[in-house]
């Protein structure tokens, strides 16, 4: 009997991805750091909290036991991008470091601008780890619509075994060597659907935003080749992929915050309580692009409108009136 597959993270899409595995045949181990959570998940079979309306399968446990997890070998990291460290600093302690740590967060860690797998190597060194991303909605995942993701990690034996873990009828798992290249399309794609949404809720209209999108994923490519990515991945579902998905739905958190930021309210109006991961990996997005020379006009333009220092009529008359040149 193969051993349980750990989820380290209760949400909506932490969830999604506990009902995705057992459906391709995996017993899972779903950990929150909330015991009264777990515990109606136990007794209800649902994520309430998060997630309502989708049964948990009769293979997914969850608890908020962390020592839970020892008995996994291998585990998905879905916890928020901000949030990578603090957790990661307490899986040494019960997943053995053979055991591979899929990161399922789209980020950059804005304390240090590290991509997150740099964070979990430096906290478990030597351990194997790897990225999970594309378009992909929680709430598609857990009713089992169809849905196409690729994992990388640096081995391609082990990015190959963990994605045909977790594929099943309905979600794919394609795999890749480019780790880099992975992290990079999902949590860049996360800052270009904030200008998106901005555009739309100004009233600019579709053409707009799709000038935005295009001009903006071309962005997103010379950051990746700047740090490594390889061109063929960010084309792919980790990449483009994702920038379709997340910058034309409004079912998209950070296009949907955009849309309301466009719309007039404040920062703190627009994130209604919720987590906005691009509002955080903006500026360390835009760091890291100028200390490599890489010019990035719509992730600057939607740094400075998180964070105050331009307003929304400046931040739209900046990216709508660049310089005309050639495009490249």
């Amino acid at each position: 009997m193969s051993a349980p597959l750990g989820i380290v993270g209760a949400g909506a899409w932490g969830t999604a991805l506990a009902n995705a595995a057992a459906a391709a045949g995996c017993d899972v181990v779903l950990w929150t750091r909330d015991p009264d959570h777990a515990r109606a998940m136990r007794e209800t079979r649902e994520n309430a909290r998060f997630l309502p309306g989708v049964a948990l399968p009769d293979a997914v446990r969850p608890t908020s036991a962390l020592p839970d997890l020892s008995a996994c070998d291998a585990a998905l990291l879905v916890v928020p991008a901000q949030a990578v460290r603090e957790v990661t600093t307490a899986l040494p302690l019960v997943l053995a470091p053979e055991a591979p740590l899929v990161i399922c967060a789209k980020g950059i860690e804005r304390a240090t601008s590290f991509f997150l797998s740099d964070v979990v190597a430096d906290l478990r060194p030597g351990s194997p780890v790897a990225a999970l991303s594309g378009p992909s909605f929680a709430h598609d995942v857990a009713r089992g619509l169809p849905t196409a993701v690729t994992l990388a990690a640096p081995q391609e034996g082990l990015a190959a075994r963990l994605a045909a873990r977790l594929s099943g009828k309905a979600l794919r798992v394609y795999h890749s060597r480019d780790l880099r290249g992975v992290e990079i399309g999902g949590s860049a794609k996360n800052v270009l659907a904030i200008a998106c949404g901005a555009a739309i809720g100004r009233g600019l209209g579709e053409s707009a935003k799709a000038a935005l999108t295009a001009r903006g994923f071309a962005e997103l490519m010379r950051f990746a080749r700047a740090y490594g990515g390889r061109s063929e991945t960010l084309m792919g579902l980790s990449g483009l992929g994702d920038v379709v998905l997340t910058c034309g739905s409004g079912q998209s958190r950070n296009f949907a915050f955009g849309e309301r930021l466009g719309r007039g309210l404040s920062v703190e109006e627009a994130a209604g309580g919720k987590l906005v991961e691009g509002a955080f990996t903006a500026e360390a997005l835009v760091a890291m692009a100028h200390a490599r020379g890489v010019e990035m006009p719509v992730a600057e333009a939607v740094a400075a409108l998180v964070a105050g220092r331009a307003s929304l009529a400046e931040t739209m008359d900046t990216l709508m009136s660049r310089p005309l040149k050639a495009e490249d």
